[in-house]
């Protein structure tokens, strides 16, 4: 259970009119992308590899949505604000939000006040909901109703206000490091390919691919939006335990944040951690 029961709240989420702020932003950060593909440098390419598994797979995968979300596991304080700091590198929202936003659509998931389902149409599934739904990014008050295990921290809520900051200070250093190329990979591109993956979740894997649990939603397993989203495409598995911090629950399912929280958990770094079986146990893994 989630510390507030969010299915008696209103959700925050509706129609509106073109959030322009955030259109104009993902507008040049897409123009940017688009000019950093004739900028290339294997420099640059690697900046990006690294920066897009640092925000994207320790930010959102293990932190914003493992970790903040459902708990699923424990880690110190200091790493729990490290990860932290690596989500708001992904221009996703700071942590209040994003894990707002994410415990909404499992308390609606595929009806009505889920922020992001297809039945509502794919692109609004995709981004629709992000340039014309009611923008909370930085209502912080609004959001922390949702996640009132996140608005006890000062770190959160400040996070949360300025989750922009993070980002804004990684392009000034990229650029006194590495020019302009540096900064089109290391922000634009990889910011970008970060966004597009992360709305795959909300809209190709509640579309297609396969079923192993008889959900309550259209949650899908979709294997090669797992395969750039760090296990996240396992979405079928995790909509059946969302408290599990394994989403692939086979072999053959690869899940790069498991077996990184695996890592964790043998240098006794995480604790209490959640993995559910292919047999629907969920059992708790003591560290080693």
């Amino acid at each position: 259970m989630h510390p507030t029961d969010l299915s008696m709240l209103p959700s925050p989420y509706q129609l509106q009119k073109m959030n322009w702020i955030t259109t104009v932003v993902l507008a040049i950060l897409h123009a940017g992308a688009v000019a950093a593909l004739f900028t290339f440098s294997w420099r640059a390419f690697a900046v990006a590899v690294f920066l897009y598994w640092m925000a994207t797979g320790l930010g959102i995968s293990l932190g914003y949505h493992r970790l903040h979300t459902h708990r699923s596991y424990k880690v110190p304080r200091w790493l729990d604000y490290f990860f932290a700091l690596c989500g708001a590198l992904t221009l996703e929202g700071g942590p209040i939000f994003w894990v707002a936003t994410h415990r909404i659509h499992h308390q609606k998931s595929d009806q009505p006040g889920d922020p992001h389902s297809p039945r509502d149409g794919a692109w609004w599934a995709h981004c629709g909901w992000i340039l014309f739904g009611e923008t909370n990014h930085n209502n912080t008050r609004l959001m922390s109703k949702y996640a009132p295990d996140l608005a006890k921290h000062r770190f959160y809520v400040w996070l949360n206000n300025w989750h922009w900051t993070p980002l804004v200070a990684l392009a000034g250093l990229l650029y006194a490091l590495g020019g302009l190329p540096l900064l089109l990979w290391g922000i634009c591109l990889r910011v970008v390919f970060g966004l597009h993956a992360t709305w795959m979740i909300n809209s190709i894997t509640h579309m297609y691919g396969s079923r192993r649990f008889n959900t309550r939603d259209d949650s899908r397993n979709t294997w090669w939006v797992a395969l750039f989203t760090f296990g996240e495409g396992w979405h079928n598995n995790h909509h059946a335990h969302p408290t599990s911090a394994r989403h692939g629950l086979t072999w053959y399912e690869f899940d790069l944040s498991w077996i990184t929280i695996k890592v964790l958990r043998f240098l006794g770094v995480a604790r209490s951690v959640q993995a559910a079986r292919p047999d629907s146990v969920l059992v708790e893994q003591k560290a080693a």
